[in-house]
């Protein structure tokens, strides 16, 4: 297939073809999710489980993949497959619309999953899940109110710092008993809001490049345990 050639020059056959017989779930289609997405199906990830209850908004526009004008109160997950398919027909896509939580359950268990929730019940409650399942899994910890790409940590959850998103999914974790799991983070301290505003303020620049890495900590993982 010509549109993985470029791929193929660089992992080579076998690894091309592990990532395309890969199933990955990625949990939340926003900011951060829709750039993981992304990398994961030009990268030619043969199966993506996509996870999101919410709909495009204008305030969205900013820093969501799947955000354009045209898409504005349509499901995300619909947008993402949409996307997926004109990126590559040939992907196969489970669009699940609905919310993540402690009552979650799927037919089949992916190969992988990627963390991009913004909630942190709902962030434990897929800890708990993957773990269960036996699923290794990468997280996203707070990427908004930053400003710095260059500040953007890939390690684990119990070495994670400033963050203030991390320092309280660590305690969870510690208190949960789960084990520990790498996670992307930022060093820099958060920007301080501005007015009155109720949600934090962020930039493509920072959510996409925390979506780009943890997507390639995940092909990293099916091209080295070939």
């Amino acid at each position: 297939m010509s549109r993985l050639n470029r791929t193929r020059l660089l992992f080579g056959d076998a690894a091309t073809k592990k990532i395309q017989d890969t199933t990955v779930m990625v949990v939340g289609c926003g900011a951060v999710g829709s750039f993981a997405t992304e990398a994961l199906a030009r990268t030619g990830v043969g199966h993506l489980v996509l996870v999101d209850f919410d709909c495009v908004e204008e305030s969205n526009i900013n820093r969501q993949l799947y955000a354009l004008d045209s898409t504005i109160g349509l499901p995300k997950v619909d947008v993402a497959s949409s996307r997926i398919h004109d990126i590559n027909p040939d992907i196969h896509v489970d669009a699940l619309n609905m919310f993540f939580d402690s009552a979650f359950d799927l037919d089949i268990a992916p190969d992988y999953i990627i963390d991009a929730i913004d909630t942190v019940e709902s962030k434990v409650a897929l800890y708990r899940w993957a773990s269960a399942h036996g699923v290794p899994f990468i997280s996203s910890m707070g990427a908004a109110s930053k400003t710095d790409p260059t500040q953007i940590r890939l390690s684990t959850i119990s070495r994670t710092s400033v963050c203030p998103l991390a320092s309280r999914i660590r305690k969870l974790i510690r208190d949960s008993g789960l084990p520990d799991f790498p996670v992307v983070y930022s060093v820099q301290h958060p920007t301080p809001v501005t007015g009155h505003a109720k949600n934090l303020g962020s930039t493509i620049t920072v959510t996409g490049s925390f979506g780009l890495i943890l997507a390639n900590w995940v092909i990293g993982e099916i091209v080295h345990n070939i």
